[in-house]
């Protein structure tokens, strides 16, 4: 960690060669994004615990990877709490979506969302953060979204869960500077995931359109990079956060959005 007293930074302990000997938590890891993630951590050397309600999808990315998968409901935000237990890196990736206009937003969803993907990436952090501060040692990436950035009407459930984690997340590196602590957080826009291809399926088979132009019409309308976001896109960036030199990133957000900020 830092040296209070002296200045020198003690901070990047990291393996320059892998994660080898890291204990890596990832949520929401049975498909998409947390599945990708997972792979390259476990591919890094890091022991991997996959975290999913998904069960059957969860226990298979683990037989493949090598790793341990914990079948747990984050919309229950006290069996979150214990999860972030003896973790070197914590990636809070698990989320949901639904749609609808603030007037007819169900209060009940609303609530799960957050619960989802705000109390419960807070109780597994704050159960790592012990562990992280004794060893001088963490990274805290949280999946955030372009829409912790920019609203989208329909969304404001997402939108203020995303916009939440940003917060959550800056409050974090504050904290876990002197302990050698990072955090960060990963802003795609659209990305490949089985989510929004169903969600492009739908809009297709509503509208009577090829797949492609839903993409290119509806998604990636303020897209100046017309493809989606590959999930292992996000999960490089992830990993290269938990590698040697990046003691001095933290508390930063990182879009991955094909230009849609820029805008």
């Amino acid at each position: 960690m830092s040296d209070r007293s002296t200045g020198t930074d003690r901070t990047d302990t990291a393996p320059a060669t892998g994660l080898a000997g890291k204990r890596a938590l990832v949520t929401g890891a049975a498909s998409g994004i947390g599945a990708a993630v997972a792979r390259r951590l476990a591919d890094a050397g890091a022991e991997v615990v996959a975290v999913d309600r998904a069960a059957a999808k969860v226990e298979a990315l683990a037989a493949e990877i090598g790793a341990e998968a914990l079948v747990v409901d984050l919309d229950d935000a006290e069996a979150a709490a214990d999860l972030g237990d003896r973790a070197d890196i914590v990636v809070n990736n698990a989320g949901m979506q639904h749609v609808a206009p603030v007037h007819e937003f169900p209060a009940e969803i609303f609530s799960s969302m957050l619960r989802v993907m705000v109390e419960s990436p807070f109780r597994i952090v704050r159960a790592a953060l012990p562990g992280m501060y004794s060893r001088g040692w963490g990274r805290i990436i949280n999946i955030s979204s372009v829409h912790g950035k920019r609203a989208s009407p329909y969304k404001s459930a997402y939108v203020t869960a995303k916009h939440a984690i940003e917060g959550l997340s800056k409050s974090i590196a504050l904290e876990g500077a002197a302990y050698g602590v990072t955090s960060n957080c990963l802003c795609p826009g659209f990305v490949r995931t089985p989510l929004v291809e169903r969600q492009v399926a739908e809009q297709a088979r509503l509208h009577r359109v090829p797949e492609a132009q839903v993409v290119e019409d509806v998604l990636l309308s303020r897209t100046p990079v017309k493809r989606l976001v590959e999930p292992d896109e996000v999960a490089a960036l992830a990993i290269w956060l938990c590698g040697p030199g990046t003691a001095s990133i933290s508390g930063a957000s990182f879009s991955i959005d094909g230009g849609w900020t820029a805008n």
